[in-house]
């Protein structure tokens, strides 16, 4: 039917490339008029934010498609020589639109593959952050870490080009098993009693993570589907080293990925509240012996 239409609209006017370029972009045009118009009213409308973002982004890509099929129909009359205008066609895109068809291709292998979706936390190359929308030619994240510690957001949008995708390693903190190991150290002296500060430090990772080892054994099997993973232990634990200024014990536990600035404080609290009740524990910092020579 819109191939007819295309047909019988090139017959009444005798449509030349001059006239298709100004049909082409008066359509571009009105297309794009009535779509930004259309979710002006909509978003003013509709209350469920993420609803509207996932149909803003559904009918966008069905209108751009229509849109592209629609030029497509009414300039194919003019590449007859369909073996010239391969050449042609090829050869512009290798000099001149590398990086443009490369950001599709990406943006297909996100749609396609889903290393990400909206509402993700990766990181990307040197840059990390929460995927907060996706396009043709790059996708957005709201940057975290950088000057801010321990993941928390700096308030900075960053746009990333699609292609990163395909040239860059990606790491999605959610997908998959969709919980991160954390890890807290503290120093204690020599000649604290190590053993019981341990007892503390695990007793304290397991009110804190306990709960979540359950969970996260349903997540490693679903998981286990379609990444190789495998954890043979999902308690919390503490290890013991020895460092040049005292004993160094390493909380290891689960997190969720948005909560680690979260854990680490309500942790250091209780850390800091149980071991100002014993005299045997205490915190070990790095020092400096002067040894005065008085001959």
């Amino acid at each position: 039917m819109i191939s007819e239409w295309i047909r019988d609209l090139n017959d009444v006017i005798g449509v030349d490339s001059q006239i298709r370029l100004v049909l082409s972009v008066i359509f571009v045009i009105f297309v794009s008029m009535v779509y930004h118009y259309t979710m002006k009213k909509l978003h003013n409308k509709m209350v469920d934010m993420e609803r509207y973002y996932n149909f803003k982004k559904r009918s966008g890509n069905i209108l751009a498609t229509f849109t592209i099929l629609i030029l497509a129909m009414l300039w194919v009359n003019e590449f007859k020589n369909l073996s010239t205008f391969l050449g042609l066609f090829s050869a512009g895109l290798a000099i001149s639109l590398k990086d443009i068809i490369s950001n599709i291709a990406g943006w297909l292998f996100i749609i396609w593959r889903k290393p990400f979706v909206v509402g993700d936390r990766i990181q990307i190359g040197t840059t990390s952050g929460d995927v907060v929308d996706t396009r043709l030619f790059h996708f957005t994240v709201m940057e975290i870490g950088n000057w801010v510690e321990n993941d928390q957001s700096t308030g900075r949008i960053i746009h990333v080009p699609n292609n990163k995708i395909i040239t860059d390693p990606l790491a999605n903190y959610g997908q998959g098993f969709q919980y991160i190991w954390n890890e807290i150290s503290v120093l204690m002296t020599f000649e604290s009693d190590w053993k019981k500060a341990k007892k503390i430090l695990l007793k304290i990772a397991e009110k804190h993570a306990e709960h979540l080892s359950a969970e996260a054994e349903q997540k490693v099997r679903m998981a286990a589907r379609k990444y190789m993973i495998i954890y043979n232990y999902l308690t919390p634990i503490v290890y013991v080293s020895v460092k040049d200024s005292g004993i160094q014990l390493t909380m290891r536990y689960l997190c969720e990925p948005r909560k680690r600035r979260t854990t680490i404080d309500e942790i250091w609290e209780d850390i800091l509240q149980e071991f100002s009740m014993y005299k045997d524990l205490k915190f070990a910092y790095n020092t400096q012996r002067v040894i005065i020579d008085d001959k």
